[in-house]
Parts: structure tokens; sequence; C-alpha cells
């Protein structure tokens, strides 16, 4: 009778809470010089502009399919590259790379999109 009951309250969850009201979420979002071991060696808030090239790493929790991330590179509100990335299972670490010119110092952030175009987090940055 126990296993009847449990086995009845999971069936309602499911179908009250469907598998896509499993949202992903960003554990893990930073800046970073560089990706070791599939993970950021430092998390970069101010850098200069002469870096040369910088990573987005973010790892995302809560996803049962596999589906998609964008990371949009936004400079002084300009978007300035968007980087589609697989997520393959519900601990998914990943990340994008960005080429800097030294002129483009300012203001910078990455918009981290789930695959319907929600904002999951932004990550604002600095270069000098």
């Amino acid at each position: 009778m126990k296993r009847l009951f449990l086995s009845c309250l999971l069936l309602a969850a499911v179908l009250v809470f469907p598998a896509s009201a499993l949202a992903l979420e960003v554990l893990e979002g930073v800046i970073t010089t560089q990706v070791a071991d599939r993970a950021p060696v430092d998390s970069v808030e101010t850098y200069p502009a002469t870096v040369e090239k910088l990573f987005c790493f973010t790892r995302v929790v809560g996803g049962n399919d596999e589906t998609v991330i964008t990371h949009i590179w936004f400079h002084e509100g300009e978007e300035m590259a968007r980087v589609e990335l697989p997520v393959r299972s519900p601990n998914w670490r990943t990340w994008s790379s960005k080429k800097i010119l030294s002129s483009w110092s300012g203001n910078w952030n990455v918009d981290i999109l789930d695959a319907d175009g929600n904002l999951l987090k932004t990550i604002p940055f600095t270069l000098l």
C-alpha cells in the first residue's frame, strides 16, 4: 500500500512539475585568463586590456536533457560575440573565449542565456 501511495505521489509530481520546469541554473560563472583541467585558474573583474584573450567559464546544473546555453560578449553595450555551447548532463562545465584588442578598454559583460533565450546570469568585468 505504501509503495502504491509513493508511486501515485511521484506520478502526480511529474504531471504537476514537468521536466521542462526543471530549469538550468548557473552554479558558477566567471571571467578568467585561462581554463585548466576544466576549471578557471582565476577570476577577473578588472584586467589590463592587453590581456589578448579571456574566457567565460560556466558551470550549469539542473538540466535533464541535452540542451544549450549561449554566451553573449558585450563591450560598452555592443554585442561583440555570440557563442552557443552544448550542455550534455545535469552538472556541466563549459566555456567560451574572446580575443581582446588592446583598444577595447572599458566596461564588458557576458550574458548567459538558456536555450529559450532567458537570461541566466550576467558577468560584468572591466578592461583598463
